[in-house]
């Protein structure tokens, strides 16, 4: 007999990379090669235990207020969750649910449609133009817009002013997915005008939901702890929703050591430009060799190369991942996570060995 409910017989669930253990070069699921700052050790280390046998801060506040201050807001506009994904979820469920001509991508975060399906959202996929950037004109009077910015899997980022004029545009929330956002500030005069968070927007619109992770340039992934700015309007929902679905979403350790992370400026600045670096050095030697490799402003490269999944596969034989979708528009493209120098050295190495441009 299928217990299973209709709705959960239905649902084609997310698939994430895979997650090998030792022995790999993991370039494939977008985490920072480098450790977290030793403010974290230092935080987790001196967390009093017997603290644990009690419920942590249900609202986080701590937590909540040092994002706060970091980004120079207030405390009301800032909500916390296990993990930006979390975040986006119960998003979806607090502004789309039920409602139709909600637009997003048609080449995006593949959990989107996942939710979008748990929460009968009427989603409309618009299709990037042909060198895969987003027309701003093709997101006007929606209920709703979802975007990755920069967008997952090409890492292409849209400027600020482009952001704000979606946002002035749509009837329902906007919602910015800038898991990738720290990897754009390259504190490069040509753009630094142009390339920001949509963060700075929060005080003008009040349908603007920007959410963020600590998984990617803080070296978190493991704690699981992800944020939404918005409007008080917008944050008072989504706690609604989430004290109806899990009360207590972060632990007493996540809430500590993600407050030491933000501690220490210093390092996560230090590591990003590193990333950064890498990024655009591998960027180069790829395009020296021949391939069409897209303006990334994330921590990975989206490369077209010729029989994709062939390279996908003998990079796997020796024993390093990167990530291929056998999906309409972008089967001839791999992605790859920025590792560290000796990491993307031995890709390049491989690259050259295994395959020629055409």
């Amino acid at each position: 007999m299928n217990y299973l409910s209709e709705k959960a017989r239905n649902l084609t669930p997310y698939v994430a990379g895979l997650q090998p253990q030792s022995g790999w070069i993991k370039l494939n699921t977008n985490e920072n090669p480098y450790p977290p700052s030793a403010k974290v050790e230092e935080a987790l280390k001196n967390a009093d235990v017997m603290n644990l046998r009690l419920y942590p801060d249900s609202e986080s506040d701590k937590l909540r207020e040092a994002i706060a201050e970091n980004l120079g807001l207030r405390a009301g506009n800032i909500f916390v969750g296990n993990g930006s994904d979390e975040v986006l979820a119960l998003a979806f469920l607090a502004f789309f649910s039920g409602r139709e001509n909600v637009l997003m991508p048609d080449i995006s975060y593949g959990f989107y449609p996942v939710w979008s399906e748990l929460y009968d959202v009427g989603v409309k996929t618009v299709p990037l133009r042909g060198d895969f950037t987003i027309d701003v004109n093709d997101y006007r009077d929606a209920n709703g817009v979802i975007i990755a910015n920069p967008n997952a899997p090409t890492g292409v980022a849209l400027t600020l002013a482009e952001i704000e004029e979606i946002v002035r545009n749509t009837k329902g929330v906007v919602i910015i997915d800038e898991a990738y956002i720290d990897f754009t500030l390259t504190k490069n005069a040509e753009n630094a005008e142009n390339v920001g968070s949509a963060v700075a927007l929060n005080d003008k619109y009040d349908n603007l939901l920007v959410v963020r992770t600590f998984s990617k340039s803080y070296s978190l992934a493991g704690l699981r702890v992800g944020f939404a700015a918005g409007s008080e309007e917008l944050t008072a929902g989504l706690r609604t929703v989430k004290n109806s679905f899990n009360s207590y979403p972060l632990d007493l350790l996540a809430q500590a050591g993600t407050i030491a992370a933000i501690g220490d400026a210093d390092y996560w600045n230090e590591t990003r430009k590193r990333i950064i670096g890498t990024r655009d050095r591998t960027a180069a030697k790829l395009r020296e060799l021949g391939y069409n490799v897209l303006d990334s402003q994330a921590n990975f490269l989206f490369m077209e190369a010729p029989d994709a999944k062939g390279l996908y596969e003998r990079l796997f034989a020796n024993k390093i991942l990167v990530r291929y979708w056998n999906k309409p528009r972008i089967s001839d493209f791999l992605r790859i996570s920025i590792g560290t120098d000796a990491e993307m050295e031995a890709f390049l190495n491989c690259i050259e060995k295994q395959t020629k441009p055409k």
